[in-house]
């Protein structure tokens, strides 16, 4: 399930928040207007998209919204819940066959361990299931990448078209060398566009990329639990057994809360009967 990334624009917000803090507190809120030139901002957006167009296809352009929104969604991944369910099917399975855990996968909406069970089911091999949900973690893995090119590549060709900029700027700065009284003016608008260039890489671009990094090596690290989860019930390994062998993906910190949820367990259940 797809929840709403609450961090992800707070970030952003806050990062501009500072930026405006810090100009405010040296030249007031006259000074802002000091920092909001048109053609700066035409020249970093205008050459960015230009550059975008020009090293991707249409169909890659055509990611840049869909990949953008997904840097501010999350999955709401829960490996203790997902071991549950595997400990779960394999007591089904050793209960009353594969064939019943059809009926189990009405409950289920993620879409990779519906075709890794329903692989189980149908009797394929082990080594055949690992084979074909592999190849999916790999095609899943390539298509992120080229998502996220678009972002990475964005945070490499901002700054640089903020020092175009600059560099038109300057040209223009020297041009009036004969009127010193335009070259303060003229200089704090050339160094403008390295501002915005510089700024929406390192505060948008980057970041946004990085977190859908982050995001894709967690849903790969899933999947590969997945896999592990669906040979073993496959297989028919012992429930307890294949729930110790899932656990070894939990962090130290997992692995301690459950513990302490095991041995608080029987005290609720005396609890209860008294």
């Amino acid at each position: 399930m797809n929840k709403r990334d609450l961090l992800t624009p707070i970030g952003i917000t806050l990062g501009f928040i500072m930026v405006i803090f810090g100009i405010m507190s040296n030249a007031g809120f006259g000074g802002m207007t000091s920092f909001i030139q048109a053609s700066s901002i035409v020249i970093v957006l205008g050459g960015l998209i230009a550059a975008i167009l020009v090293n991707f296809n249409i169909s890659e352009v055509k990611l840049t919204f869909r990949v953008t929104k997904e840097a501010f969604k999350q999955q709401d991944m829960n490996l203790r819940q997902l071991i549950n369910l595997f400990v779960k099917l394999s007591e089904r399975a050793r209960r009353e066959g594969l064939l019943a855990l059809e009926a189990e996968l009405e409950d289920v909406e993620d879409p990779f361990i519906k075709k890794g069970i329903l692989l189980a089911v149908d009797g394929i091999e082990p080594e055949v299931i690992n084979d074909i949900m592999n190849a999916e973690i790999v095609a899943v893995e390539e298509r992120h990448q080229r998502g996220r090119a678009i972002l990475e590549k964005a945070g490499e060709y901002a700054p640089a078209w903020g020092m175009i900029g600059t560099l038109i700027g300057l040209v223009l700065m020297l041009e009036s060398l004969t009127s010193p009284e335009t070259l303060g003016p003229k200089m704090a608008v050339a160094l403008l566009t390295t501002f915005y260039g510089t700024l929406l890489s390192n505060l948008v671009f980057i970041p946004m990329a990085g977190k859908l990094e982050n995001r894709t090596e967690q849903e790969l690290f899933m999947k590969q639990v997945i896999i592990e989860g669906v040979i073993g019930v496959q297989s028919g390994q012992n429930p307890k057994i294949l729930e110790e062998k899932l656990s070894a993906f939990l962090s130290e910190e997992d692995k301690k809360l459950a513990d302490e949820a095991a041995q608080e367990e029987p005290l609720g259940e005396a609890a209860n009967e008294a």
